[in-house]
């Protein structure tokens, strides 16, 4: 994780140097914000990183003598059966569409999104799946 973090960081520096060579040269505001913004962006996550790399045993992919083998095994817990991201997606679709169509639209894509993250934070609080 620490090698991410400095790559971010890296490419924070990069992104705000191209931003103020933009913003100098093109005198146009819309894409130098995006690229300060960008900065903003890479600052976070490579600080976010390097952060957390401090209190995590250190990985393969920090050591230059590792071999593929030696980042295998377990990669974390993924629920594989959950309903609620396609609840979620269907809420966040209706909700984009009442931008287009009409605000009265967003009145039925917020109860699908709320029941969406409702359920999946006590998804495994309820049910078979009570016990994992």
């Amino acid at each position: 994780m620490k090698i991410q973090g400095q790559m971010f960081m890296w490419l924070s520096v990069f992104v705000l140097a191209m931003a103020v060579v933009y913003g100098f040269w093109s005198k146009e505001p819309a894409g130098t914000t995006a690229l300060f913004l960008t900065f903003g962006l890479c600052i976070m996550i490579g600080f976010y990183l390097g952060f957390t790399a401090k209190r995590v045993d250190v990985g393969a992919q920090d050591n230059k003598e590792a071999d593929v083998a030696d980042d295998a095994g377990e990669v974390g817990f993924f629920s594989p059966h959950s309903w609620q991201p396609l609840s979620l997606a269907i809420g966040g679709a209706l909700a984009f569409l009442s931008i287009a169509i009409g605000w009265w639209l967003m009145y039925f894509s917020l109860p699908i999104i709320l029941i969406g993250i409702w359920g999946w934070v006590f998804e495994y609080y309820r049910g078979e799946n009570r016990t994992q």
